[in-house]
């Protein structure tokens, strides 16, 4: 018998990350239900409550998410809707039908003021709206479930959606000129690995829940990724560095996102490839 995966937001990053390794069939052992906004909206609970009566799932991997940074800060009720609200409704749901939710959060719980990496025991502090959205979500998951997996992650980017590598590809070919902060530090993550743990968790039946970190190996500014996505798109370009207070934003920024993956790492058995590993791959499809 297949094990039944309910995949919310399955129009973003992630989601689009898990179907595309699901067409692959490298994951035959499970049945995916690609669900959106549309088809379930999980801010509204009555319809997640519905969802999960009428179907039998084993887990929930929600992967959807209100992630603009910026605009969370005009839209704080949206945010909190989706990511708070949203979390709570869908935990609400797994606990009354028996299904095992595997929330993925952020990088952005913490202030960034700490100079190590940051690991599962660290306070978080956020400084924006997002990440304080994010944070509520984590939280009301904690105060519904004993059983329940929630991973933090950071500077995700893949093939799909709206992310740094894609944006930085597309200003390369129209810009002769472009500034981009040095002093903001963290881990950029390729979904695909992020997606293949997840996955991999599930197909171990693994039962030690908890809340853990995962991103990839190594920590860059954003400055040095922009240098690297020019360097193997071989796009050339003028790029200067600038400090985060010369290109202000608004909403605040964590100086400091690297995350301790070595819980994960240790739990699952895992090893956590070098961040450069999936760029390659990125920007070759990009290019198809």
């Amino acid at each position: 018998m297949k094990t039944e995966v309910l995949i919310t937001g399955s129009n973003g990053q992630l989601g689009k990350t898990v179907f595309a390794l699901h067409q692959g069939n490298n994951y035959k052992a499970l049945n995916f239900t690609f669900t959106t906004k549309a088809t379930l909206d999980i801010s509204n609970q009555e319809q997640v409550d519905r969802y999960f009566k009428s179907n039998n799932f084993n887990y929930c991997i929600n992967c959807a998410a209100y992630t603009a940074v910026d605009r969370a800060e005009e839209e704080k009720e949206e945010a909190f809707l989706i990511n708070a609200i949203g979390a709570r409704n869908l935990a609400e749901a797994c606990k009354k039908y028996g299904v095992i939710l595997i929330h993925i959060s952020t990088d952005f719980v913490f202030d960034g003021s700490k100079k190590e990496p940051y690991s599962e025991t660290d306070i978080p502090n956020p400084i924006n709206v997002y990440g304080a959205s994010k944070l509520q979500g984590e939280r009301n998951i904690q105060s519904i479930l004993e059983n329940y997996f929630i991973i933090r992650t950071s500077w995700l980017y893949s093939e799909f959606g709206n992310n740094f590598v894609k944006t930085m590809l597309r200003l390369g070919a129209e810009k002769e000129e472009l500034h981009v902060v040095n002093d903001q530090i963290g881990s950029p993550t390729y979904a695909q690995d992020l997606v293949e743990v997840v996955l991999e968790i599930i197909i171990s039946g693994n039962k030690k829940f908890g809340l853990y970190h995962f991103s990839n190996k190594g920590a860059i500014s954003w400055f040095e990724f922009a240098q690297a996505i020019f360097k193997l798109g071989q796009i050339s370009i003028k790029l200067n560095s600038i400090q985060t207070k010369n290109y202000p934003t608004p909403a605040r920024r964590p100086k400091n996102s690297v995350l301790e993956s070595l819980k994960i790492e240790t739990a699952f058995k895992i090893t956590t490839a070098d961040w450069k590993n999936g760029l390659h791959q990125v920007i070759a499809k990009y290019y198809e």
